[in-house]
């Protein structure tokens, strides 16, 4: 690593931040927003994995451990997942045993999934050491800033519920064919 003029220590990467009009990349709200999440991750993978199962899979189950049942794109819009990704999980989950699909009573084209007794049974045995990550992370981070933080990320979803502009509408953006 090379000594910046400053006596910071820097990977060696051109320093072109006087050059760009833009904020600083560890500033960037998107890539601290999605190390946080892999960072939130990581703590859950392991005993995820002890159960054969992804972080995707566990949220699907979450899910539905929490409604009669979703039809796909449902389920897609409750779990922030794409639905050819949430098909795939279903399938998966469905050939365990863990979901099943049945008729939408009102809409023939439609079917609807829902958590067997044995997805429900899993949950149960996976449900202490869930809490027990939880904790691991409120000891680490503090129940308070746990609490804040929670506050804070669902106002900003709520903050940024309506569309986005266009581009071109803000202040400082200019079409290219200006």
């Amino acid at each position: 690593m090379a000594s910046g003029s400053n006596g910071e220590m820097n990977s060696g990467a051109c320093d072109t931040t006087d050059a760009l009009a833009l904020r600083r990349f560890d500033r960037s709200l998107p890539m601290t927003l999605l190390r946080a999440h892999e960072a939130v991750l990581r703590t859950f993978i392991p005993h995820l994995r002890a159960h054969d199962l992804s972080t995707q899979q566990w949220r699907v189950m979450r899910a539905l451990a929490e409604a009669e049942a979703y039809d796909v794109g449902e389920l897609s819009e409750a779990c922030s997942l794409l639905r050819p990704s949430v098909s795939r999980i279903v399938q998966n989950l469905e050939s365990r045993g863990i979901l099943e699909r049945s008729p939408c009573g009102r809409d023939s084209r439609r079917s609807l999934i829902s958590i067997t007794p044995a997805g429900r049974d899993l949950i149960e045995l996976i449900a202490p050491e869930s809490e027990a990550r939880y904790a691991y992370i409120e000891t680490r981070f503090g129940r308070d800033n746990l609490s804040a933080l929670y506050d804070m990320l669902q106002s900003l979803v709520d903050a940024l519920t309506d569309p986005a502009p266009a581009f071109g509408d803000l202040q400082g953006e200019e079409r290219p064919d200006s």
